[in-house]
């Protein structure tokens, strides 16, 4: 089963679809999000996701008055949610400049009216935070889009897991694995999970959402089968802000880019053959014939 979105085409066998997660690490500075896309454009990613929010309605109750010291002064959570919040005009510009840069672009919606929100702005995909797997209202209304969805999985048991995939339709779902650990050290990454998900749901395209900070783990989810794979960016990990220590700077990315499409052309397709490499050491080397 393969899953389009955009140009690509998700799935077994299909080029490895990987999205520069850029979520807050703009830190509400529209430039900084247009650098962050052309991170991601230079180092040949697919796509570009952001988070959208409608802080009133998706901050927790007892975090709305909790002091946060940011680089704007101390201030509550709830106001520091809306400073870093784009309005419509700043997505547009944002949204335009990365398909111009030609990449895909969407969200991760916190909320119903952050699901009318992208809507309106005819995004190709919904992306399921981690944290929003159990919200079941906001997944019926994802579902009423028709839209392709990407539902990552972390801090979520397989039951969660099975109740949101069920309000889906599973010809345009895709499940990431993924560890909500920030940084995720490599004892919580639990790659198997990958096979565990491919058993469980075998006609979904599985991938890998990652928050470690190097690219051993993120490659390793790729031989392992991921067909997608998802990893925080920011220009420095030393920025203000809670994501920038679990991400990647613009060469640690591209990096990953290219060794990721260096182990899914080395996969290969499981038949065994003779290569026209091995012709010439077959002839030199091997002394008894078949």
């Amino acid at each position: 089963m393969t899953v389009t979105i955009g140009r690509s085409t998700i799935g077994a066998g299909q080029p490895v679809y990987v999205i520069g997660e850029i979520g807050l690490n703009h830190n509400g500075d529209v430039d900084l999000a247009m650098q962050l896309i052309d991170v991601a454009a230079d180092a040949g990613a697919q796509a570009v996701k952001f988070q959208k929010r409608t802080p009133e309605i998706s901050t927790p109750e007892h975090m709305k008055s909790t002091p946060r010291e940011t680089p704007w002064g101390t201030m509550t959570y709830l106001d520091y949610r809306y400073r870093v919040e784009f309005s419509r005009e700043q997505y547009v510009e944002i949204g335009d400049y990365a398909t111009l840069r030609g990449l895909d672009w969407f969200a991760s919606p916190w909320d119903e009216p952050s699901v009318d929100f992208l809507e309106d702005l005819n995004v190709v995909a919904h992306k399921v935070a981690s944290a929003s797997v159990t919200d079941l209202g906001m997944l019926r209304a994802l579902a009423a889009t028709g839209k392709p969805i990407i539902l990552s999985t972390g801090m979520s048991t397989l039951e969660q897991i099975d109740a949101a995939v069920a309000v889906f339709d599973p010809s345009k779902l895709i499940i990431l694995h993924a560890t909500s650990t920030y940084p995720l050290p490599p004892e919580e990454a639990n790659l198997r999970m990958i096979s565990t998900l491919q058993e469980r749901y075998p006609e979904i395209p599985i991938g890998y959402s990652g928050h470690e900070t190097g690219l051993q783990i993120s490659v390793a989810a790729v031989a392992l089968g991921a067909t997608v794979v998802e990893r925080h960016i920011t220009l420095d990990r030393a920025m203000w802000g809670s994501d920038h220590a679990a991400s990647l700077e613009p060469d640690a990315f591209a990096h990953l880019v290219t060794d990721i499409r260096i182990v899914g052309e080395a996969l290969g397709d499981g038949e065994k053959r003779i290569y026209p490499g091995e012709l010439a050491p077959l002839a030199k080397l091997r002394r008894v014939p078949a």
